[in-house]
């Protein structure tokens, strides 16, 4: 008998996630930096911090097959099949204020987070 199992397809999952307008101007002016266009940002989860999962940010020119991938602005977020179990329903933004500015993660599916806002278990 073959079992057969159904690996959810994201690439035709709609927007699972939101990815601001703020946090895709900051990155559009950060590529812009860079010079190179083909720049996309990557967002991803990987295991560590003190609370069991980390937030990473990267640029990445290439895009996986499996990859969610969400343009706006100008400008592609992409996210790993695996990572984005972990960030379904969540917000990318980007905030300045007077402490400073930085990107942003707000995840419905933490139940905790640490201190810094880059470390979370669910």
């Amino acid at each position: 008998m073959e079992t057969i199992v159904a690996i959810p397809d994201y690439r035709q999952a709609g927007a699972p996630l939101v990815f601001t307008e703020a946090a895709a101007r900051k990155v559009h002016e950060l590529i812009q930096e860079e010079g190179n266009p083909e720049l996309k940002l990557r967002v991803y989860i990987t295991g560590g911090g003190c609370s069991g999962f980390q937030y990473g940010f990267t640029f990445d020119d290439t895009r996986a097959e499996d990859d969610f991938a969400l343009d706006r602005e100008g400008v592609t977020l992409l996210v790993d099949p695996l990572s984005l179990q972990y960030l379904t329903g969540a917000e990318i933004d980007y905030t300045e204020s007077l402490s400073g500015s930085q990107f942003v993660i707000r995840n419905p599916n933490a139940k905790t987070t640490c201190g810094c806002g880059s470390s979370f278990s669910t």
